[in-house]
């Protein structure tokens, strides 16, 4: 049997951890560097916890809809990202282990189900109609993950 790195109650306490947002991280667009056809950005977060979160943006050059918001959580003692949460625009997608199918704006989430098999941690997505383009993929993520303004002491932005 495989060892699963992350239960699906250890992914949701890391997503659900408050969080500061970095300088920056709300107009990511004018600070995008351009390589290999898209715009990145990255954000490393260090919460009190000690727990360090990386945010990954990445733009196609010449696609709008060629997109991606990423939370990551830095696994201690390493580089490597384990990815919690992925905003990405509208392109063909498939849950393999439900057989479905869709070509839309979705969110995928990292699940202990799809890392037993061996796949991606964040292979499984959901459509959403939370985002439409990079910019509001970037809000959701801030609002879906427990993002705080360093100046506040509760959510970003307030839920309904």
């Amino acid at each position: 049997m495989l060892s699963i790195p992350f239960t699906d109650t250890a992914i949701a306490e890391l997503i659900s951890e408050a969080k500061i947002i970095p300088d920056g991280l709300c107009t990511p667009i004018k600070a995008m560097s351009e390589r290999s056809g898209h715009c990145r950005k990255e954000y490393e977060i260090v919460c009190d916890s000690g727990n360090c979160f990386v945010v990954k943006i990445r733009l196609s050059s010449v696609n709008p809809m060629d997109f991606s918001a990423i939370l990551g959580y830095r696994l201690p003692g390493s580089f490597t990202i384990f990815r919690l949460r992925r905003y990405n625009g509208r392109h063909h997608h498939t849950n393999i282990l439900e057989n479905e199918h869709f070509y839309d704006f979705h969110i995928h989430t990292a699940t202990e189900r799809y890392q037993r098999p061996g796949f991606k941690e964040d292979h499984f997505a959901k459509v959403t109609n939370r985002h439409y383009n990079l910019e509001s993929a970037v809000r959701a993520l801030l609002d879906e993950c427990e993002f705080r303004s360093p100046l506040e002491d509760g959510p970003l932005f307030k839920k309904p």
